[in-house]
C-alpha cells in the first residue's frame, strides 16, 4: 500500500510540475514520458488487449443481448448478466431494453415496412454505412420500447445508471483508456467503438441480408455468410437463426462453428448458464406409418429442415433429371436454380421469377413439383378450422404425391410418413 501511495503522489508531482510550467515543451515531454499509461505495454500488448476487449463486447451482445434476453434460449448466471450490461454499457452506450426490443422489431416485420434496418427496404448500402443511426432512430420510438422491450431489466441501476446517463459509460471508457494505455488508448478507444455499428448493425444486419448461403428457406433474405462464425461470435449464422430464432445454438450444418454456442458450452460446464431450447432435428422411424396428430406435430416443428429436404431431395433432382434428357447444360442451369430455390417468391427480382416460369413451362415434371411445393408450404403456413382438418389435408396431399408418378416426389411422401410421433395434443 506505501509503494502505491509513493507512485501516486509521484505522479501527482509530476502532473503539477507540468502545468506550472509555462513552457510547451514541458507538456511534450510529459506525454512523451508516459507515452505507454500505467500498464506500459509492447505493442502486441495493446493489440492483444484491444482484441480482447473487442471479444468480450461481442460476447455480451450475442450471449446476453441477443441469446439471452432477445429470444430467452439461455439463462445467464445473474452475475453474468450485471457483468455484461455494464460492460455493454460502457463500450457502446446502448442498454438492455432498447436493443432487445429493435432487435425482435426487426423478427416480426423482417423485410416490411416497418423492419427497423432491412437492407430491402434501406438498401445495402445504407445499411452497412449507417446502421448504427437507423438503430437509433428505431430505440428511440417509444411505442417500440414498450411493445418489444417487455422483460428486460427494469431495475435501480437501469433506471438510474444506464438510461439516465447513456454516454456515461463512453465517457468513463475514454478517462480509463488514456490513463490506463496513454496515447495509443486513442487507438484503442475508437475501435472499441466501433465494434457494434461496424460488426453487428452493418455487416449482420447488411451482409446477414443480401450475400452469402442459404440453408433454410425463411421467409426473408437472411443469409450465413461464412460457415467459420469466429468473427461476430457466431452471428454470422444468420439465415440459421431466422429459422430458429429460439435456439441457443447458431451451427445447424456439419462443418459450421458458432463461437458464441462454445463460449455457451464452456459456461454451461461452469455453471454459470442454463440452456433452454436449440434447434430441433428431425427423428424418422424405420417403418413408414399413416400419419397421426403426433406425428404431424414433429413435421410442423421441423418444417424449416421438412422444406430444405423437398428441395435438395426432390426440386432439384427432378429438375437435373429434365435437363439431362433434354441435354441442357445441368451444371450451369442448377447453380442458378439453387438461389432462387432457397428464397421466398417475394425476394426474387424480376428475372429470377420470369426463369423459374420458364422452366416450369419447358419441364412437366419440374412444374408439377414445384405446384406440389406450394401447396405444401400453405398448408403449414395457412389457417386450418382444426388439428383434424390439418392433418386430413397432409394426408390427402401426401395420397397425390404418391400418386403423382414422380419417384423422387414420391420418396418424399414416404419421408413424411417417417417422422417420429411428438406427444402433444395441440399443434399451436
Amino acid at each position: 500500500m506505501l509503494g502505491c501511495r509513493l507512485e501516486y503522489t509521484n505522479a501527482w508531482a509530476i502532473v503539477g510540475s507540468v502545468f506550472e510550467s509555462p513552457e510547451p515543451s514541458a507538456i511534450v515531454q510529459f506525454v512523451f514520458d508516459h507515452y505507454h499509461g500505467l500498464a506500459g505495454l509492447s505493442f502486441w500488448g495493446y493489440v492483444g488487449v484491444t482484441l480482447a476487449f473487442v471479444h468480450i463486447t461481442l460476447l455480451g451482445i450475442t450471449l446476453y443481448y441477443h441469446r439471452d434476453q432477445a429470444h430467452r434460449a439461455i439463462d445467464l448466471h445473474p452475475a453474468l448478466r450485471h457483468f455484461f450490461r455494464l460492460w455493454l454499457w460502457i463500450n457502446t452506450g446502448a442498454n438492455t431494453k432498447a436493443w432487445v426490443a429493435v432487435h425482435r422489431k426487426h423478427h416480426a416485420l423482417c423485410e416490411r415496412h416497418g423492419d427497423p434496418h432491412s437492407p430491402k427496404i434501406f438498401g445495402l448500402k445504407t445499411v452497412l454505412l449507417r446502421g448504427a443511426e437507423l438503430y437509433q432512430v428505431a430505440a428511440r420510438e417509444p411505442e417500440t420500447l414498450e411493445k418489444y422491450g417487455k422483460g428486460t431489466p427494469d431495475d435501480w441501476l437501469e433506471r438510474n445508471v444506464y438510461s439516465r446517463w447513456p454516454d456515461g459509460g463512453i465517457a468513463l471508457l475514454a478517462i480509463a483508456d488514456l490513463v490506463l494505455f496513454g496515447v495509443p488508448g486513442i487507438i484503442m478507444v475508437a475501435v472499441q467503438l466501433i465494434t457494434m455499428p461496424a460488426l453487428a448493425a452493418g455487416v449482420i444486419n447488411g451482409l446477414g441480408h443480401a450475400v452469402g448461403y442459404r440453408t433454410f428457406d425463411t421467409d426473408d433474405a437472411s443469409t450465413n455468410l461464412w460457415p467459420l462464425a469466429l468473427f461476430v461470435a457466431g452471428e454470422e449464422l444468420h439465415n440459421n437463426h431466422h429459422a430458429f430464432p429460439s435456439s441457443a445454438k447458431f451451427s445447424l450444418r456439419r462443418g459450421e462453428v458458432d463461437l458464441g454456442w462454445l463460449h455457451i458450452r464452456l459456461l454451461a460446464l461452469l455453471r454459470l448458464v442454463r440452456i433452454r431450447r436449440v434447434a430441433p432435428q428431425p427423428e424418422l422411424v424405420e417403418a413408414p406409418r399413416t400419419l397421426d396428430i403426433a406425428a404431424l406435430r414433429s413435421i410442423i416443428v421441423n418444417r424449416m429442415h421438412v422444406w430444405r429436404h423437398y428441395t435438395h431431395s426432390v426440386a432439384l433432382p427432378v429438375l437435373r433429371y429434365e435437363l439431362e434428357r433434354v441435354g441442357e447444360n445441368a451444371g450451369t442451369v442448377l447453380a442458378r436454380a439453387r438461389r432462387f430455390m432457397t428464397r421466398p417468391p417475394g425476394m426474387l427480382d424480376s428475372r429470377s421469377r420470369e426463369r423459374v416460369e420458364e422452366l416450369m413451362l419447358k419441364h412437366a415434371s419440374f412444374k408439377t413439383v414445384m405446384e406440389f411445393r406450394a401447396e405444401l408450404k400453405a398448408l403449414w403456413g395457412g389457417t386450418h378450422r382444426s388439428n383434424d382438418q390439418l392433418l386430413a389435408d397432409f394426408r390427402e396431399w401426401c395420397a397425390r404425391a404418391e400418386a403423382s408418378g414422380i419417384h423422387k416426389l414420391q420418396e418424399f411422401a414416404v419421408y413424411l410418413r417417417s417422422f417420429a410421433p411428438m406427444p402433444q395434443s395441440s399443434l399451436a
